[in-house]
This record gives C-alpha cells, sequence and structure tokens, in this order.
C-alpha cells in the first residue's frame, strides 16, 4: 500500500479527541482515519508522565500495525507528557499534538485576560509554562485546572444541563465574569461543553480551542508530503477503543455525529 491510502491514526486518553477527529473528517473528508480511545486508562491528567508515555507508545504500536502515515495525539495531556519522546522514537512519521491554543488568544494583545482550562498535569508541564511565560507579560493568564468536566464526557453526562452547568459555575465562582476576555479549552474533552460556555459565559469572551489549527498543520503536512488522497477518494472513520466495554464505541459514534 503507498502512503497516500494509508490511514490517520488519531488518538486520546479517552473521548474528548473525538472532538478533533470531528474537524480532520470535515476539513479532510476523503481521509482514512483510525480513532483510539484509551478510556481503560484514563484520566490521563494524574497519570505520571513515564506512564502516558508508555501508554503512547503501545497505541502508536497499534496504530502502526494497522498501517497509518500520520499520528494526531488529540490529547493536550499526553502531548506535553511525551511528544518530544515519541517524535524522536518514531522519526520517520508525522507526530502532530496538541497544545493550549494560548498563543490565538493572546498574540498581539495586551492587557486582557486569559483563563486556560485544561488537566492539571497539562497546567504543571514545562511546556505549557514556557508559552505562559511568553504571554503573561503583557496579559494575565489563569490557570484552571478542571479535571472534572474530563468525567462528564466520559460518563456520558453532557446532556446533563444541571450537572454540566453546576460543574461550569463551580469553576468560575470565584472570577468576575466582565473582567474576563478568552478562555482557552486547553483539553480536546472541553471543546464540547462549547455551547454550554457561551451560555453562561459574558457573551464578549472570545472561547479558544487548538482543534482547527492542529487539523490545518496536519493537512499542509501531509501536502508537503505529496500524501493526501484524492478528491474522489471516500474516507472512512474506524473507532477502537482500550476498555471492552461496547459503551464507550457507542458513545464515541454518538459524539462524532457525522
Amino acid at each position: 500500500m503507498n502512503n497516500k491510502d494509508k490511514a490517520i491514526g488519531v488518538f486520546d486518553s479517552g473521548l474528548g479527541g473525538v472532538s478533533v477527529l470531528k474537524e480532520l473528517v470535515k476539513t479532510m473528508p476523503n481521509e482514512k482515519f483510525l480513532y483510539y480511545g484509551d478510556s481503560a486508562n484514563a484520566p490521563y491528567g494524574i497519570k505520571t508522565k513515564e506512564e502516558i508515555t508508555e501508554r503512547c507508545v503501545d497505541i502508536i504500536e497499534f496504530f502502526l500495525s494497522k498501517g497509518v502515515k500520520a499520528i494526531v495525539i488529540a490529547c493536550n495531556t499526553a502531548t506535553s507528557a511525551a511528544a518530544n519522546i515519541l517524535r524522536e522514537k518514531y522519526s520517520d512519521l508525522p507526530i502532530i499534538g496538541m497544545e493550549p491554543a494560548l498563543k490565538v488568544a493572546a498574540d498581539g494583545k495586551v492587557n486582557n485576560t486569559i483563563v486556560v482550562m485544561a488537566t492539571p498535569l497539562t497546567l504543571k508541564e514545562t511546556k505549557f509554562n514556557d508559552l505562559m511565560a511568553k504571554y503573561s507579560n503583557d496579559n494575565i493568564v489563569i490557570k484552571m485546572p478542571c479535571p472534572e468536566l474530563v468525567n462528564i464526557v466520559e460518563n456520558d453526562l453532557l446532556d446533563n444541563e444541571e450537572v454540566v452547568e453546576n460543574q461550569l459555575k463551580t469553576y468560575y465562582k470565584d472570577l468576575n465574569m466582565s473582567n474576563i476576555n478568552s478562555v482557552v479549552l486547553g483539553c480536546t474533552h472541553f471543546v464540547f461543553y462549547k455551547d454550554y460556555m457561551e451560555k453562561i459565559l459574558n457573551n464578549n469572551i472570545n472561547i479558544v480551542d487548538g482543534n482547527l489549527g492542529t487539523t490545518n498543520h496536519l493537512k499542509e503536512v501531509l501536502r508537503e508530503k505529496d500524501e493526501l488522497r484524492d478528491d474522489n477518494e471516500e474516507g472512512s472513520v474506524t473507532i477502537y477503543n482500550s476498555s471492552n466495554d461496547e459503551r464507550f464505541i457507542k458513545l464515541s459514534e454518538k459524539l462524532l455525529n457525522i
């Protein structure tokens, strides 16, 4: 099989990466995608870097056994913990990672207040703190760890308005909404909360995520390698999960909604 016809592997600690997969399918509908949700080992945000890296290696080896031309780490936490190690180990394979879209929210701005919602590990990692140091001279950057938002998605509670809104309001109860300019969704799970966020936040607050940027980056990498599938090719999505519980596959399909 030539590389053009190979699939793109996309993975996450659980189901949050489906939000990235959705953007990928929308932007590159002719491609074949394999999605792997590691729900049996979720959440990654409370694991050590070594544990996360071990899981990432296992998942990439699984993708390689299926035949892939590129990998998307659809997880900010896994990117922070393991991306550099994975790129070194699999140097012939394009590996595209995620990072909180703080640059998008802060670039060219001054005196803005920016809230970054992410997992505790992402906010603790050197990679994010270097990014934060770059932009916090001109702006106020507030770190907001939100581990419960991962659990709500994984437990299929997104449709429970009371649970979701109460949790979001708990995170924001000590902040003055009128002082916030932007909110960065620094975890792929959190993209599923956009409608709720728009409902409870001030209308003037800009909500930013990194999904489109990651998608465009991958598309450009594949274009440069002449590995984009032709427009007349039919795309596909195959979903895998480390859990034996079938509901994770069904929930992934529900979240993908295509």
